[in-house]
């Protein structure tokens, strides 16, 4: 289990350049990530994206590459081949005119002078591998180290809920009995009545025992908590999955509540809600 939120730093350094990555990660239903990066770099969002997506399934990222320049990489070519070209161009004019040609001639030439700059973003994909795989490890790291604290805290609030549902399960004796005195008030109330037939009065039961049994409910309780102890030993994403289950926990809990007219089982409803409450909130926190 993992959370979405986390935090990574990378840093890369050498004579020519310094090149930071930092990512900050927030709860999110979806994976959005928020770019803060240097223009030179641009050209790998789409790469860095795809390596973030190696350790994120869901969650904002705020992510920031900051590049700082220390020594100017700047090269001056000359191409001697335009600068032939040129030179034998000067000599006619020079024959031609009887002034020869000057130094800033030849700067000012089309051509043969070339200025290369090693900005080019393929000179800092080096260092951008490097601190991106640091701040990505860290971030992953940390996911982890929390999703851990998160798991731990679901375990228990899965297990009191559980335990509030065997209660329930073990009341059963005494709802089965308090069913009965609620049927044997209802059957003597209609066979006080000489016109009731056989027909109405099976019906009536009928009524009574859909409307007050809890087995149904308690039964699917069961599955969903098996399945809500499978999903937390996932190594998937599974907070939306569980998200669901804990909504369907929900309702099943609010229709025993609903139901149930003793006050035990009434009141235990309340704790399960309650329970079923703080694993969504912390159900926010995993991917």
């Amino acid at each position: 289990m993992r959370s979405m939120t986390g935090y990574g730093y990378g840093i890369y350094k050498d004579e020519n350049y310094v090149l930071e990555v930092e990512m900050k990660s927030y709860n999110s239903r979806y994976l959005e990530i928020q770019h803060n990066i240097s223009y030179t770099l641009s050209q790998y969002e789409n790469y860095i994206d795809s390596q973030i997506k190696n350790v994120a399934k869901r969650g904002h990222i705020d992510l920031s590459v900051r590049l700082k320049v220390l020594e100017a990489s700047v090269s001056v070519n000359v191409d001697r081949a335009a600068l032939k070209e040129y030179m034998n161009a000067f000599s006619v004019i020079e024959e031609e005119t009887g002034k020869s040609p000057l130094f800033s001639d030849y700067l000012g030439s089309d051509g043969v002078l070339t200025l290369v700059k090693s900005d080019d973003a393929e000179v800092y994909k080096r260092g951008l591998d490097s601190a991106l795989s640091d701040a990505l490890v860290m971030l992953d790291k940390a996911k982890e180290r929390e999703g851990k604290g998160t798991y731990e805290d679901l375990l228990r609030l899965g297990n009191d809920f559980k335990s509030s549902v065997d209660y329930i399960n073990g009341k059963s004796a005494e709802i089965e009995e308090y069913f009965k005195n609620l049927f044997t008030e209802r059957y003597n109330e209609l066979v006080a009545d000489k016109e009731i037939d056989e027909s109405r009065l099976v019906e009536e039961v009928t009524l009574m025992m859909v409307k007050y049994s809890i087995n149904e409910e308690i039964k699917r309780l069961y599955v969903h908590i098996r399945e809500y102890f499978n999903l937390l030993e996932s190594d998937d994403a599974v907070g939306k999955r569980l998200d669901f289950l804990a909504q369907e926990m929900n309702r099943e809990t609010n229709t025993i509540a609903s139901k149930s007219s003793m006050a035990s089982i009434s009141s235990m409803t309340i704790v399960m809600k309650d329970s079923i409450e703080n694993i969504r909130e912390q159900l926010r926190n995993i991917e």
